[in-house]
Order: structure tokens, then C-alpha cells, then sequence
């Protein structure tokens, strides 16, 4: 069964950092895109990140760039999401997402609650 666990998650105060990482299991890693998700309370599920298959390229939401970095580590079944400054309108769960080209689904993870607040 392919499963995507996120974890690091948690409370942070504004202007500080946190780590969120996402283990892979039951899917051949290196063949999927992976991405970061976020969905705050009433608002619409929003793509904070993607890193293709080699991690040779990136792409971020306008509204992280420049704060958050998506990584990850093929040999692990690894991808993170590197995040810095954090502000109180980054609070959402976040989501870990695989895509592989040849498949029409997406896997998802469970989601982890970054809450950002003093």
C-alpha cells in the first residue's frame, strides 16, 4: 500500500522556522514529483511547492518564495519543506502529494497542523 506520512508539524512563533518532513512507502520514490499542499481554515486546498524526480527543479507559491525550500532525499523515500519567517497566515494543515506522468492519481498524506501564532 503506497503511504505518505507527514510529520514536524507543530507550533511555532512568527519568524521562525520549521521542518516538515514526508516518508514514502509502496512506490518506486524517484519516479513521482513531489509536492507540499497547504489548506488553512476556509480556504481552498494551495500549492506551496514541487520538486520533479531528480530534484533538479523547484517551483513555489508566490506567497513562500524566497521563505520556504522543498527537498528531497531519493535514497531516504524523503521529500521536506524547509520553512523560514513563518507568519501567522502560514497556519494550515499541510500535505504531502506524490504525481507520477503516467498515472491519473495522486497520492496524498494525512496532512500535519503547522500552526503559527505568539
Amino acid at each position: 500500500q503506497v503511504q505518505l506520512v507527514e510529520s514536524g508539524g507543530g507550533l511555532v512563533q512568527p519568524g521562525g522556522s520549521l521542518r516538515l518532513s514526508c516518508a514514502a512507502s509502496g512506490l518506486t520514490f524517484s519516479r513521482y514529483a513531489m509536492s507540499w499542499y497547504r489548506q488553512a481554515p476556509g480556504k481552498e486546498r494551495e500549492l506551496v511547492a514541487t520538486i520533479t524526480r531528480d530534484g533538479g527543479s523547484t517551483n513555489y507559491a508566490d506567497s513562500v518564495k524566497g521563505r520556504f525550500t522543498i527537498s528531497r532525499d531519493n535514497a531516504k523515500n524523503m521529500v521536506y519543506l524547509e520553512m523560514n519567517s513563518l507568519k501567522p497566515e502560514d497556519t494550515a494543515v499541510f500535505y504531502c502529494n506524490a504525481k507520477w506522468a503516467v498515472l491519473a492519481y495522486d497520492y496524498w498524506g494525512q496532512g500535519t497542523q503547522v500552526t503559527v501564532s505568539s
